[in-house]
């Protein structure tokens, strides 16, 4: 009868190297991930070497360590234990060559989990542990199952560094790779044969089970959301009282040394952080009126925002939330995420995909509350933004407007002093942008906090924010009413990125007159003069056609037209006609009734630019 021994002895190694392979793994790939000093690569490198080495080259070494001279073995011995030539050795060489694969593919599927969605948990005021534990590991199950059973796959079949370090003890260290190499040496053909059949049929069982692990994974989620509807709310309820996982509530936080206010409700933001391109570096103020940055993608909005929430930090300035010192380079302070109480609308929404809407609700919500008033809560929180029971949803059962409104819902769930929104229409189509933003005005009405809402459409920031700060190239370069910034822009940068698109070049002749160089005509204005007058700018849609002649009317010629659905774009030559389409002076916009009217007009038209509306700007 064919001895079976080397099967237990390897399914017992193989589940042993596992086990501990598993835990090594992850701790190391958690590790990894957050590691940024300068010998990455050397340690990269010396984790994953037993993937790459020759067998026989890792049991040499691991020969070297712990043989009775090696620096481990000479320790070991003095305790008097042992390992090499042992079922141990077997578990130890088995354990060196699994552990790359569970590395490696830990810290894939880590690296693979949205950024946001872990930065949303820390702002909600989850712990790192708590963020590993609910976010972290939930995410990356799928990898971490099929690393699990890709290192048993490998401490199965482990030989040279077995044979090296354990030998072949019959019965002690005599694994089915071994076995199969001693029964074909010695002509025992039989034998071999029918291990080889029961290490394929294993090996074979673990890569199906890795495919259908990776490949079937979203199939069972599907499932288990189904069957788990009921009964979600509950369970989440009941973790969140047990488990202190969100941030602090008011009496935690009193603990700080710098407490909350009781009556002022106010942001001061003043940083400097260097960047590849450029220096951020802005000054401004808010208070409980909606403040909207407002600028061109990469101006650094976003990095403010960040730099706010504690997310990034500033390499000096200070930032103080309601007489609360959240970051100051110079007295060493620095707030974690979790305890600075910013609410946060990521573009993405950054919803948990494995928990439901309710879950995600409740995630932050400020601990020590009962079921009860937990529960309510939450359906509280979903009425407000119109989704009443959708709690049992996940996230990718939602259209994207429901998803932003549910972002929402949990930003506010937390009670946070300052919501920071960060381009939360920008995923949107035009429909759903402009009912999501009523919804989101109504809910801003009622926030007794400071609000931040960061864009680059102009448009959405007029109708949002009352007051703006406009950012250009890490500097805040205009701050004030949304009206004066529009009308009194100050500069160029300010003027183009609140739309104007009409710019010549400018130089002073009297206190009121000025020469546009690029349109060649003089124009009279209005608003003061600066000293160092650079450009003048006149919006698209202030251009006026008049009946009759008014100061700073000029004949003009048509030298193309755009369309879209309410309005034309009319590009214009002044005092001469266009050679070409590209040949033109300024751009106007015109609603279609009144393009009907002008289109039947001979040309030269008269266009006038009002006096009132000519911007000087600055550089």
């Amino acid at each position: 009868m064919t001895d079976l021994t080397p099967i237990w002895i390897s399914l017992k190694t193989a589940t042993t190297a596992t086990i501990i392979t598993f835990f090594l793994g992850i701790m190391a790939a958690r590790w990894m991930l957050g590691y940024r000093g300068k010998a990455k690569g050397i340690i990269e490198g010396l984790l994953t070497a037993p993937l790459v080495l020759p067998p026989t080259v890792v049991g040499f070494l691991l020969l070297l360590l712990l043989g009775k001279n090696g620096f481990i073995g000479q320790i070991l011995d003095y305790f008097g234990i042992t390992v090499i030539f042992s079922w141990y050795a077997t578990v130890i060489a088995s354990t060196v060559v699994a552990f790359p694969l569970m590395y490696k593919t830990a810290l894939g599927a880590f690296e693979q989990i949205d950024s946001n969605l872990l930065a949303c948990a820390r702002t909600l005021g989850a712990t790192e542990w708590s963020v590993f534990w609910r976010i972290m590991l939930p995410l990356a199950k799928p990898g971490l199952i099929a690393g699990t059973l890709l290192a048993f796959a490998r401490a199965l079949g482990e030989f040279g560094a077995t044979l090296m370090l354990a030998g072949s003890i019959p019965g002690k260290t005599e694994t089915i790779p071994i076995a199969i190499f001693l029964a074909s040496e010695s002509g025992a053909m039989d034998r071999a044969l029918l291990l080889v059949v029961i290490m394929l049929t294993i090996s074979l069982g673990v890569i199906t089970a890795v495919n259908y692990g990776t490949e079937g994974n979203r199939a069972r989620v599907k499932g288990k959301r189904l069957k788990d509807k009921k009964n979600s709310i509950e369970r989440l309820m009941k973790r969140a009282i047990a488990k202190s996982i969100a941030r602090p509530n008011i009496s935690n936080r009193e603990r700080i040394d710098y407490p909350l206010p009781k009556y002022s409700i106010e942001l001061i933001v003043e940083i400097q952080k260097q960047l590849p391109g450029f220096l951020l570096d802005v000054s401004f103020q808010a208070d409980r009126t909606p403040l909207g940055l407002l600028g061109a993608s990469g101006a650094g909005k976003t990095l403010i925002l960040r730099c706010i929430a504690g997310l990034e930090t500033p390499d000096r300035g200070r930032i103080v939330l309601n007489d609360r010192v959240l970051f100051d380079s110079a007295k060493g302070i620095d707030l974690p995420s979790r305890d600075r109480a910013c609410g946060i609308l990521f573009q993405n929404y950054a919803l948990f995909p494995h928990l439901t809407v309710a879950e995600n609700i409740a995630f932050g919500m400020p601990s020590g509350r009962s079921y009860r008033e937990l529960k309510q809560e939450v359906e509280r929180q979903l009425i407000a933004v119109d989704l009443p029971s959708i709690g049992d949803r996940h996230p990718v059962e939602l259209s994207g407007g429901q998803q932003q409104r549910v972002a929402l819902a949990r930003a506010k769930a937390s009670e946070p002093e300052i919501m920071l929104l960060d381009e939360p229409f920008s995923a949107l189509d035009t429909y759903l942008r402009d009912k999501q933003e009523k919804m989101l005005r109504n809910n801003l009405i009622r926030f007794r906090g400071v609000t931040l809402f960061i864009t680059h459409n102009l448009e959405e920031a007029y109708r949002v924010c009352p007051n703006l700060t406009v950012v250009d190239r890490g500097q805040a370069i205009a701050s004030g009413t949304k009206q004066n910034i529009f009308e009194h822009p100050g500069n160029f940068r300010t003027a183009q990125v609140t739309g104007c698109k009409n710019f010549s070049r400018a130089v002073a002749i009297s206190e009121h007159r000025i020469k546009a160089i690029d349109w060649d005509c003089e124009l009279e204005v209005i608003e003061t003069i600066p000293p160092t007058l650079d450009y003048i700018g006149i919006r698209a849609h202030q251009l006026i056609f008049p009946d009759s002649e008014e100061p700073n009317t000029f004949s003009c010629w048509l030298a193309t037209i755009s369309e879209t659905q309410h309005r034309m774009t009319l590009y214009l030559k002044l005092n001469r006609p266009a050679n070409n389409p590209e040949d033109y002076h300024l751009q106007a916009e015109v609603f279609k009734k009144k393009w009907l009217d002008l289109k039947e007009r001979p040309l030269p038209w008269k266009i006038q630019l009002h006096p009132l509306r000519i911007m000087p700007l600055e550089n």
